[in-house]
């Protein structure tokens, strides 16, 4: 099958070169002509594992097609799908001008028939917009159908999640349209849910809103951890086991980031509100990952008394491991609010630390690697869970440390094998 993709985004291009090595040829329409000469050549411009051998592979095969032209890509497909960027505007709707924008320019593009699919994640009812545009300004002779099928795409394992995803939703109200994109997906495992579209777009924010929800809950259980002398570790291991719960995402730390949680949270609220419903779940959600962040400040606060002239390692600046994306990213907000109080900062992160120069404030200093960060340091701080810092010799970073103080945001060590090394140590709602 021929089929396309708008936008060479994190979810269009991992999408398009999955699509791609399972034999379709695929079409990605961007807007920069820089960013497509590098996909040409096999820069996939972001960091993903695997990614990069994916698109050379593909690129290789002439399955893999890059162009900024809507036309030469619509015309050869069967299928199009939209995945451009929905980012939060500032009451936390979702911007779709990026979505119609794409919408239009496919409708003008359009020759026979094509199912137009939203993969962004969109608000309930984006759908009907989006026909409403194609069918204002597509071509006599043409015609189309409208879908959603939203992406659970985690970044850092991307490829495995859209080969082996737990669901593919498909949400249609064309017979045609679903039989397609059901052939389409049939190499794909995970069970296919069939559904209208407004379900479709709606199951995506629910989704996330109720992963981000775990996290906040176990963020907010080790606040009372803290308070009442409990291992919250212990703690979320006993509800974990419980099958109807499950272990997973249920781990505190410094809150969520990304380009998912934090803008999908806030669009349902959005979302929500827009139908007079007051989602006051999901506004504490909200809150108590902010709290997270701050509560880990207060930790170093409170050990120090003054931050004025205390250097603090910073171990981690992506939102999470296996990524460069610093999109939300909980680091941005601690080393700013460390920074305000008067703290000096050296950062280290093993892949996002050149898209964080751009982001965090002037004056951090950066690492070749863990114990560059930790020399002189008055304390060192995990913010990302990167499995080589779970790995690091804490012997020889005490060896160059100021002070042998260590905040563990993400409870990577475990606190009495720290302790023996003759580290002060706190964790997230650990004893």
């Amino acid at each position: 099958m021929t089929i396309s993709f708008i936008g060479h985004g994190y979810v269009g291009l991992v999408t398009a070169a999955v699509f791609a090595d399972l034999g379709n040829t695929v079409w990605v329409v961007g807007r920069t002509k820089e960013k497509i000469e590098r996909l040409k050549k096999g820069d996939p411009l972001i960091y993903e594992p695997g990614l990069e051998e994916l698109l050379k592979r593909n690129l290789a095969a002439g399955r893999l097609k890059f162009t900024l032209d809507y036309k030469e890509a619509v015309v050869a497909s069967e299928v199009v799908f939209i995945a451009v960027g929905t980012p939060s505007k500032e009451n936390g709707e979702a911007d779709l001008s990026q979505v119609f924008a794409a919408a239009e320019e496919i409708g003008k593009s359009l020759v026979g028939y094509k199912v137009v699919v939203t993969k962004s994640t969109v608000p309930p009812g984006t759908g009907k917009k989006v026909a409403a545009i194609i069918e204002r300004v597509h071509p006599a002779g043409s015609s189309f159908a409208i879908a959603s099928a939203p992406e659970f795409l985690r970044e850092g394992t991307g490829l495995s999640d859209t080969l082996h995803p737990d669901r593919v939703v498909i949400g249609t109200n064309s017979d045609r349209a679903r039989d397609i994109l059901v052939e389409l997906h049939k190499p794909i495992d995970g069970k296919k849910v069939l559904c209208n579209v407004e379900t479709a777009e709606l199951i995506k924010y629910a989704s996330n809103s109720m992963l981000a929800t775990k996290i906040s809950f176990a963020n907010a259980i080790s606040f009372l951890a803290e308070k009442v002398g409990a291992d919250v570790e212990r703690v979320l291991e006993g509800v974990g086991l419980d099958n109807r719960i499950g272990r997973s995402f249920l781990y505190p730390g410094v809150g969520y980031g990304g380009s998912c949680f934090p803008k999908d949270v806030k669009a349902l609220i959005a979302i929500a509100h827009e139908y007079k419903y007051d989602f006051t779940l999901l506004r504490a959600v909200h809150d108590i990952n902010m709290e997270a962040r701050e509560n880990f400040v207060k930790k170093i606060v409170s050990h120090f008394g003054s931050l004025k002239g205390k250097r603090i390692a910073i171990l981690g600046l992506a939102f999470k491991p296996d990524t460069d994306d610093m999109r939300e990213a909980p680091s941005l907000d601690i080393i700013s609010s460390l920074m305000d109080k008067g703290a000096e900062i050296v950062a280290f992160d093993p892949i996002a630390m050149k898209k964080a120069q751009d982001k965090l404030p002037k004056g951090v200093e950066f690492a070749t690697d863990p114990y560059d960060a930790a020399k002189g340091a008055d304390a060192v701080a995990i913010i990302t869970e990167w499995n080589e810092f779970r790995q690091i010799d804490l012997v020889r970073l005490a060896k160059g440390m100021k002070h042998l103080v260590l905040f563990d945001g993400r409870n990577i060590y475990e606190p009495t094998k720290v302790r023996e090394l003759g580290f002060m140590y706190y964790g997230v709602g650990r004893m």
